[in-house]
């Protein structure tokens, strides 16, 4: 029963040609998935709050360690703790943080029940209960432990996981047999002064797009440091071919508007030796 429109979030601009008159709440990822486009997140902020709409940032791909979503005036942070926080693939879990930016009683779909106390809690309460009713998601507590313990290294991770990235994304973005490199720390690309500006640090996922004689199969399989896994945020490399597995469904025509070939490989770097990761790519690639 929800209605949804996607819409370019690189620009606040088309954003707001796609507000309807029963738009309630925006929704925005900080670095898209799997090509890297950063949402033009201030000029969202500014919009939502002149319409009274819920802002809604997923700060999965960048973590609170490089980015605050209350800076560009989110009403609501969405975490995967699973990923960069816990950051050792051991534990599932998530958070959604209430900012305090938004005034719940401007929002129509709070029901009557959890009108209660500080307006400033309506909303959060309304998830956390309709949540926990409906789809359950209590944290087990091995699971909490996890998540806790990996968090006390969050900041040592991700910087190393970072320049990591970018050293490789480089390499990459000069090698023959890549067609195009998919990372906001190239000057290249299209939002790195924005990515700049609001993280300071790029991240740890890129992707790349082989040319046509290298089977992305076949590539994946000569990486030994690299793991071919699904997952994100771990302290291992992890590399993945997208649109054979994760965007699959989506079809051929929804994934070239997305502009995710099938030759794409989207990667997640860890904190190994960066001398191990560059001879990982050269025996894939072939120097």
């Amino acid at each position: 029963g929800v209605e949804v429109t996607f819409v370019d979030a690189t620009s606040s601009d088309a954003v707001a040609a796609a507000i309807k008159s029963n738009t309630r709440a925006v929704f925005v990822e900080t670095i898209a998935n799997p090509v890297t486009q950063i949402a033009d997140m201030q000029g969202i902020g500014d919009l939502c709050e002149s319409k009274g709409l819920v802002y809604i940032v997923d700060n999965t791909m960048t973590s609170p360690h490089l980015f605050k979503p209350k800076s560009v005036k989110a009403s609501l942070t969405v975490n995967a703790l699973t990923k960069y926080i816990g950051g050792h693939g051991n534990a599932l879990g998530g958070a959604i943080t209430d900012t305090g930016r938004y005034s719940w009683d401007k929002y129509p779909n709070i029901i009557d029940t959890y009108k209660e106390g500080q307006v400033a809690f309506w909303g959060i309460t309304q998830i956390k209960k309709k949540g926990l009713r409906d789809m359950g998601a209590s944290l087990g507590p091995e699971a909490a432990h996890h998540l806790a313990v990996g968090s006390e290294t969050l900041p040592l991770r991700l910087d190393r996981a970072c320049s990591n990235a970018l050293e490789l994304a480089k390499y990459c973005d000069q090698h023959p047999h890549i067609r195009n490199t998919f990372y906001p720390g190239l000057e290249s690309h299209p939002q790195h002064e924005r990515a700049q500006q609001l993280f300071g640090k790029f991240g740890a996922i890129f992707s790349i797009d082989l040319t046509d004689e290298v089977d992305c199969f076949d590539f994946l399989n000569k990486m030994d440091t690299v793991i071919a896994s699904s997952n994100l945020g771990d302290n291992r490399s992890l590399g993945i071919p997208v649109a054979h597995t994760i965007f699959y469904e989506m079809g051929a025509e929804r994934r070239a508007s997305m502009g995710i070939a099938d030759s794409m490989i989207r990667f997640s770097i860890g904190i190994e030796e960066i001398d191990d990761l560059l001879q990982d790519f050269e025996k894939a690639l072939g120097k």
